[in-house]
């Protein structure tokens, strides 16, 4: 049996001795003396009771608290000793990590921008030797005076651009006359209607296209050829001499 059940039972005997006392005081004429000595009594009890419980429950837990930091001061100790170490490792790894990055951000930003600004310098560098070979031909014509010997250097020089162009860039210029009109490749700048032709078909190069690596990349501006049965459909034509500039 626990000690506070103990106290309950020790707390009704009392109540019941008191009231006993209280009923013979009655039967001999003093029973308005007995039970305030009763309750007074009782009161006493409880009081007495109440505060040897607390003593002891402060007793215990003070005990308690005093005995437990003394038992454990040094593993708490060399526990938060430890925590703060860790601590201050990971944040010592976050600022080397942070400061990584944003170098890293740094660097990669400027090898984009170099590679923006330096993307062609290949291309330039062969158009450099282009210039130097024009340079050499208006040279040699200021103390030739030669204008056939003039004339051939500029044909070579742009042959060489053209052939350097296509086959080390993938720039490619095309031939449009005598070929179906194609939208895609073609801008007709000039409609002409003759009997020649079955079909739309371009009948002469104003402005040569080009194409870099199968890709239309200026469109050639051409004069087209169309059927006389078909050219009164379209409005573009003029009429009398049978060409209309678009």
């Amino acid at each position: 049996m626990s000690k506070h059940t103990s106290q309950e039972n020790d707390k009704e005997q009392a109540k019941k001795h008191a009231r006993e006392s209280a009923g013979d005081s009655a039967r001999d004429g003093g029973q308005t003396s007995a039970a305030a000595d009763a309750e007074t009594w009782d009161g006493a009890f409880e009081d007495e009771t109440q505060t040897a419980g607390a003593s002891a429950e402060t007793t215990s837990g003070a005990g308690t608290r005093d005995a437990w930091p003394d038992a454990n001061r040094t593993e708490l100790d060399a526990k938060v000793a430890s925590l703060n170490a860790e601590l201050s490792n990971l944040k010592d790894q976050y600022l080397r990590k942070a400061a990584e990055f944003e170098n890293f951000r740094k660097r990669m930003t400027k090898d984009k921008q170099d590679a923006i600004d330096f993307a062609n310098q290949s291309l330039l560098l062969d158009l450099i030797a282009v210039i130097d070979d024009f340079e050499r031909a208006i040279k040699s014509s200021e103390s030739s005076r030669d204008f056939d010997a003039f004339y051939e250097g500029i044909s070579l020089i742009e042959k060489r651009l053209v052939s350097q162009l296509e086959n080390k860039w993938g720039l490619v210029r095309f031939e449009s006359a005598g070929e179906p009109f194609d939208p895609n490749k073609h801008e007709a700048i000039m409609v002409e209607k003759t009997a020649d032709v079955d079909e739309p078909t371009v009948g002469e190069d104003f402005v040569k296209g080009y194409t870099l690596k199968e890709r239309v990349v200026r469109s050639a501006k051409v004069k087209v050829l169309m059927p006389e049965e078909t050219a009164d459909t379209d409005s573009s034509p003029a009429e009398g001499n049978g060409e209309s500039a678009i």
